[in-house]
């Protein structure tokens, strides 16, 4: 982002979190990726500048942002790695929703590990059979004396095996989004195990599994909120997470841009640098009015649900659509500016193509967001 568009505090913001991203994120990423290695040490590093409490208020121990400020965050950080980035946007997402649903000791409990990262976080919604449509979701709790009883699959879920605390959905009522109610389990918890690291096309530096529940014994502290209450819980939480999405492909993208502009001023072709050619200046001028727009969006969705702005769902679903596609179409033109180079990995191109492909499907797919959208469009027609 400009930064004359930016307050001071959101400026120094900025140039903190880029330059953890330049010392600390960068260059690692390409080894972290070929090595499926997820830098718990880094994470926690991060959070020394309160990056594990992005939105957790400050009397609970987080940093007390705004959402406009945490995708300047995002982004920022998705410069260095959009993987680790990605991560860090959904164990903020599973802290806020702590810190805005769970009573006085669950917070106490939880949050300050959080914030430090000494303990890491993993959001538990989809399931092998209930992507999209998650209110279809059938990991079941059942009562069991004063506490409760959870089984099922949990399916795609990010940092699953290496995080301490999961924040799962799982069903106490009858079919649909009533039915749901939030939980959070906790590795050590008898019962809980995981299926094996996902191969992935990106997002290698982080793993993924499947979260598996037989018969996992918990207290009553466990439910978070109210009975029945998960489903827009999750949904809360998604409003956010959508964000800090988009937000990371926003950053992913800008890097590669970035990289073009470096290589195509190094390149020359018939006589000429590369950057001269106009064909050539008019694509890196599209790629950034693209970002720039997309930006935009993001900006004013996270300005919405900061106000909580009855259109903030709407909003966010739209920048994430946006933001997200148009994060991935930029990241694949830089790969094709860089021409053969560009498919090799020391460049680092490919990778950020691999990476930010995920980002259109997850924390709801786009298609799932154009549902959202047009929903918002058409809601007045009945």
């Amino acid at each position: 982002m400009t930064s004359t568009l930016l307050t001071e505090d959101q400026q120094a913001l900025t140039e903190t979190t880029l330059d953890f991203a330049q010392d600390h994120l960068a260059p690692h990423a390409l080894d972290w990726d070929r090595d499926k290695h997820f830098p718990v040490d880094v994470l926690r590093k991060a959070a020394g500048l309160g990056l594990g409490g992005v939105y957790v208020r400050e009397e609970s121990g987080g940093s007390g942002l705004s959402r406009a400020d945490g995708v300047l965050v995002f982004e920022t950080l998705a410069s260095g790695c959009p993987s680790i980035a990605g991560y860090l946007s959904i164990h903020n997402m599973v802290a806020w929703m702590i810190d805005r649903y769970g009573d006085d000791a669950q917070r106490e409990r939880h949050l300050p590990r959080l914030c430090a990262m000494e303990d890491l976080a993993s959001y538990c919604l989809t399931e092998p059979g209930a992507g999209s449509d998650a209110a279809a979701l059938t990991t079941r709790a059942q009562r069991d004396g004063d506490g409760w009883l959870l089984t099922g699959v949990k399916q795609f879920i990010s940092g699953a095996g290496a995080t301490q605390l999961y924040l799962v959905m799982a069903r106490t009522g009858g079919q649909g989004a009533d039915g749901i109610s939030a939980f959070l389990v906790d590795k050590d918890d008898p019962g809980l195990s995981f299926g094996p690291n996902e191969r992935k096309m990106g997002w290698n530096a982080q793993p993924t599994r499947q979260v598996i529940l037989d018969g996992v014994r918990l207290p009553a502290d466990r439910l978070i909120g109210r009975e029945g209450e998960g489903f827009r819980i999750a949904m809360n939480g998604l409003n956010g997470g959508r964000l800090g999405i988009a937000a990371c492909s926003l950053g992913g993208a800008r890097s590669a841009l970035d990289r073009s502009l470096a290589h195509l001023a190094d390149r020359e072709a018939f006589g000429q640098r590369l950057l001269d050619a106009q064909a050539l200046r008019f694509r890196l001028a599209d790629m950034a009015t693209e970002l720039a727009a997309a930006r935009a969006l993001v900006q004013q969705a996270a300005q919405a649900l900061d106000r909580d702005d009855p259109q903030a769902p709407y909003l966010c679903a739209m920048a994430k659509r946006f933001a997200t596609d148009t994060g991935y179409a930029v990241a694949d033109r830089a790969l094709q500016l860089h021409g053969g180079y560009g498919y090799l990995n020391e460049y680092g191109i490919e990778k950020i193509v691999r990476d930010l492909r995920v980002h259109q499907i997850l924390e709801g797919t786009n298609e799932i967001m154009r549902v959202i959208v047009a929903r918002g469009l058409t809601e007045a027609f009945g």
